[in-house]
């Protein structure tokens, strides 16, 4: 299945509201728009690979903080706590197992579950 991400992107303007564009075996690929600072949680059970398409990304880990932009990743290792936040609008994929919770064991208003699109 073909799907052209600008297009996918072009479709939402909410931020922190995940979308499904594919699935890979037990995994789900997720695009979201980050603007602002999300929720401090953590994955338990599995890594986050974060990939920034477009914009300026901040992971903040309680060691030290990780920069993103364009085309560069990061894999959150399981537990670790984290916080994506940014200044901008960033358009990120996600790659999670399929079911992940977006705000980890947080919850709070800020969990949604992603919407196909």
């Amino acid at each position: 299945m073909k799907v052209n991400l600008d297009e996918k992107f072009g479709l939402f303007s909410e931020v922190y509201a995940p979308k499904l564009v594919a699935g890979l075996n037990d995994y789900d690929i997720k695009i979201v728009k980050i603007k602002g600072e999300f929720v401090w949680h953590t994955h338990d059970e599995t890594d986050e690979l974060f990939l920034v398409l477009d914009g300026k990304l901040t992971i903040q880990l309680r060691d030290g903080d990780v920069e993103l932009g364009p085309r560069e990743m990061y894999v959150v290792p399981r537990g670790v706590e984290h916080c994506p936040i940014a200044d901008e609008v960033a358009s990120v994929m996600l790659i999670e197992p399929r079911g992940t919770v977006n705000t980890g064991g947080a919850g709070g208003d800020m969990t949604k579950a992603p919407e196909a699109i």
